[in-house]
């Protein structure tokens, strides 16, 4: 499987497609964190959406029991419980403990976002650690060049995290990642 494996037959048509609200006024791009979730699959997040890259030693992560089985557990973070999620298993694919490799630590990216609050003077931020495969480089991307996901894509937990899509070349394709909604896929 490579890069562009979750969208089966993409046609260039389908590649020409874009949402008008996915591009700023401003024409600029922005800068995102290019990731692996898993050996196979690279991915795209936008880089103020990132606190910080950790790597944590495999005990440190807390397991917490009846939890959805992308949830690894807690970490302690600056003093902080940080919740970990397996994001290749929340994208649908194998979890870390199915891989056929075993780190002895883990990559993990403290996704932070701040929400505005209904009063102007406080804003809710809210953090959550993403354990990956492996974090590589910071990509550059034109706003005009994220294309919206397709309908077609393999599985439905990658459909509800993707924001859209970047053909980086003719065949390496990146999967842009919404920090809003892996917040959200988070039990309440």
């Amino acid at each position: 499987m490579n890069d562009s494996s979750f969208l089966p037959n993409a046609s260039s048509s389908s590649r020409n497609k874009q949402d008008p609200s996915l591009v700023p006024v401003s024409g600029q791009g922005e800068q995102f964190l290019r990731l692996h979730v898993a050996l196979d699959m690279t991915a795209l997040l936008p880089i103020q959406q990132v606190a910080e890259v950790l790597t944590i030693p495999i005990g440190a992560i807390v397991p917490i029991p009846h939890m959805p089985p992308w949830v690894m557990g807690v970490y302690n973070w600056r003093g902080e419980v940080l919740w970990m999620v397996d994001l290749g298993h929340l994208c649908g694919l194998a979890s870390w403990y199915e891989q056929e490799t075993s780190p002895s630590v883990y990559e993990a990216i403290v996704l932070q976002l701040t929400e505005p609050s209904s009063t102007q003077t406080q804003a809710k931020s809210q953090t959550l650690g993403l354990v990956v495969d492996r974090v590589e480089d910071i990509e550059w991307c034109a706003w005009q060049a994220i294309q919206c996901p397709p309908g077609f894509t393999l599985n439905p937990q990658l459909t509800q995290i993707v924001r859209g899509y970047w053909w980086k070349s003719n065949d390496v394709m990146l999967a842009v990642l919404d920090g809003d909604a892996i917040l959200h896929a988070m039990p309440r």
